[in-house]
């Protein structure tokens, strides 16, 4: 985690990343803060660095791919161990994300996609085999989301 400072121009640099990462330029979200490109780039350098901005990602419509599948998955795992678990998850075929949860329970949140249950059913087991407990299994039918609005000035 980092313990990096925002100012307004940070946070409007990350609301702007947040809606269209690819297909804004420097100039374009220079505009929306009213600073230079340069500085623009600058701080995306170091918002990057800092690890407050971890990378970018295609956001995939999976069930218009081909996988209308998504299942979140919640699980208990040991609290000693669940954070060390996290990669061995994100390891098995079909799981996109996995979030360690902090009260409840219900300690890791595993979202997989698959285009049956067939491709679905093979995950709860592997994390069965982790000698996790799945505790609730639930079908999304959408999910949708937004830029954070903290970092927009609107």
């Amino acid at each position: 985690m980092s313990d990096t400072e925002l100012d307004d121009v940070d946070r409007e640099i990350l609301h702007a990343l947040q809606e269209d990462a690819r297909g804004l330029s420097s100039g374009e979200i220079a505009e929306r803060t009213e600073a230079s490109s340069s500085t623009v780039r600058k701080r995306i350098q170091r918002l990057e660095s800092e690890g407050v901005l971890k990378g970018y990602s295609a956001d995939i419509d999976y069930q218009a791919s081909g996988y209308p599948l998504r299942m979140l998955l919640f699980c208990t795992a040991s609290i000693t161990e669940r954070g060390d678990l996290i990669e061995d998850v994100l390891d098995i075929p079909g799981v996109v994300s996995v979030q360690e949860l902090v009260t409840g329970e219900q300690n890791l949140l595993v979202t997989a996609v698959g285009e049956t249950d067939d491709d679905i059913t093979p995950v709860a087991q592997e994390l069965l085999d982790m000698d996790l407990t799945v505790a609730d299994e639930v079908l999304v039918r959408s999910h949708e989301t937004t830029p954070f609005d903290d970092f927009s000035s609107e």
